[in-house]
């Protein structure tokens, strides 16, 4: 009756530790690593072993009866790695001689050993099986508890006869019925792990579906922004697209009804300044018209680029020429500056080249009222990594109003003015930087912009050296 009493105790102390150690994981480690949580729970199932040895029924000659195969036992269902059951096995059969070195102690080390290595290969067994966990676990329970006896009849200090006859018919029952209930046990604290971690992934998952509807808020409310200014900015585009065509037009309509009234009384000097006025409003209206289709045919992607051989020499000849009545008449100094050295060719759309600098130039006379105007062309070599690149560079520097820095992007876009007034006051649509950085782009190229309000601009044309 001793025996059982004995027994029990040492079950009762093991659940006990199994409680405390539930309770400690759940609460005491929320925050310790994973790797620390692994060595803990191996430190604490060696512990157990000895503790069940500590508490468990002792015989003359150091002769101690247990459940310190129960954490093996655990071991075997809880872990991935058959090495680490055998240290656990290792570590418990040590522990048993700081209850005295003996021979006892040293068929406990032996037994402690050995069932180490027995569960651990029934952990590589129970991995590859496809059977219930239920199921493996009986079977585990069973076998250990089979070879634990097995070893204390072959090599025990106990009579063999005695120890079968005697301690076995009462102490295996026990030890099965008492493993399975450790069983139970970790299969309860197994689940409640699941659900634990289950709960963890689905509040993660909340939590990341929850940035993510705010991250696309916040889009939603920045798209929306967007919407509002880019509607203001249309409506910018079409009041001063409406000014631009109503002026050539109204020019060409008056003009035109002049001439066709009384025209026996019109000098022909009067007759070739009205045909002048109503040839230059047309011009001005075809390229605003055509400002319009490039800017569609960009955006559609059917503007066709044709790649030729351009000569650099003859590009600051056709600029000088068509600029050069603009400057005398606002009276701006016109400079076309060459770095050597240039490359005599190079490979590019020479109408949509000249385009692109016909419109940086019309802007730059457009919003300069005194100073100068300058085109520079050079050559600049752009190291990135292994790669070296070579641009050929077309500055177009002024002394005009010049450009805040926070609208120096803006002014790119199309629709988007730096300010509205501003075309009212000197002009235009504001589709001309939206089509170059387009037709740059489409060059192989891009656009880049250095401007202070109040000191000028420089808008700089870079085009690859092939």
């Amino acid at each position: 009756m001793e025996f059982v009493k004995n027994f029990l105790m040492n079950a009762g102390m093991m659940i006990t530790l199994a409680y405390l150690a539930n309770l400690l994981y759940k609460y005491g480690l929320t925050r310790v690593s994973p790797r620390l949580k692994y060595i803990l729970s191996v430190i604490l199932l060696i512990f157990a072993g000895w503790l069940s040895s500590f508490f468990g029924f002792r015989l003359p000659e150091n002769l101690i009866f247990d459940l310190r195969f129960v954490p093996l036992i655990v071991a075997a269902m809880v872990y991935a790695r058959p090495s680490v059951i055998i240290v656990i096995g290792l570590g418990i059969g040590l522990m048993r001689f700081t209850f005295g070195i003996s021979e006892a102690a040293l068929i406990g080390f032996i037994n402690a050993t050995t069932l180490g290595i027995v569960c651990a290969l029934l952990n590589i067994w129970m991995r590859k099986s496809r059977l219930r966990l239920a199921v493996k676990g009986t079977i585990t329970v069973l076998i250990v508890n089979i070879v634990n006896v097995a070893i204390l009849a072959l090599i025990g200090l106990l009579p063999f006869k005695l120890y079968l006859v005697e301690i076995v018919p009462i102490m295996l029952p026990i030890c099965i019925f008492l493993s399975m209930v450790m069983m139970l046990l970790l299969r309860e604290f197994h689940m409640e792990q699941q659900r634990r971690l289950q709960l963890e992934h689905a509040n993660r998952l909340l939590s990341r579906q929850t940035e993510e509807l705010q991250e696309a808020h916040h889009v939603l409310e920045e798209r929306a922004h967007q919407l509002l200014l880019s509607s203001q900015y249309k409506s910018e585009f079409l009041a001063n697209m409406s000014h631009e065509l109503r002026t050539p037009l109204n020019s060409i309509i008056n003009l035109a009804q002049m001439m066709s009234e009384q025209e026996y009384e019109r000098t022909p000097g009067e007759t070739k300044l009205y045909s002048g006025m109503i040839y230059r409003s047309g011009l001005d209206l075809l390229e605003l018209i055509n400002d319009v289709l490039d800017l569609s045919k960009v955006e559609a992607g059917k503007l066709e680029i044709v790649q030729e051989e351009v000569n650099v020499s003859e590009i600051p000849e056709l600029l000088h020429m068509h600029f050069e009545m603009t400057a005398e008449r606002k009276g701006l100094q016109f400079h076309i500056l060459q770095e050597q050295p240039l490359p005599e060719i190079i490979l590019s759309d020479s109408q949509r080249l000249q385009q692109i600098l016909r419109n940086l130039l019309a802007n730059a006379f457009k919003f300069t009222r005194e100073g100068s105007v300058t085109l520079c062309i050079r050559v600049e070599e752009e190291h990135t990594g292994d790669e070296s690149l070579s641009w050929i560079v077309f500055d177009v520097t002024d002394t005009g109003i010049g450009i805040a820095d926070a609208k120096h992007q803006l002014i790119f876009e199309a629709f988007q003015q730096a300010d509205g007034s501003i075309t009212r006051q000197y002009g235009g649509t504001g589709l001309g930087l939206s089509i170059s950085r387009d037709l740059a782009h489409l060059l192989g190229g891009h656009l880049r912009l250095q401007s202070t309000e109040g000191q000028g601009s420089t808008f700089s044309l870079y085009l690859p050296i092939r």
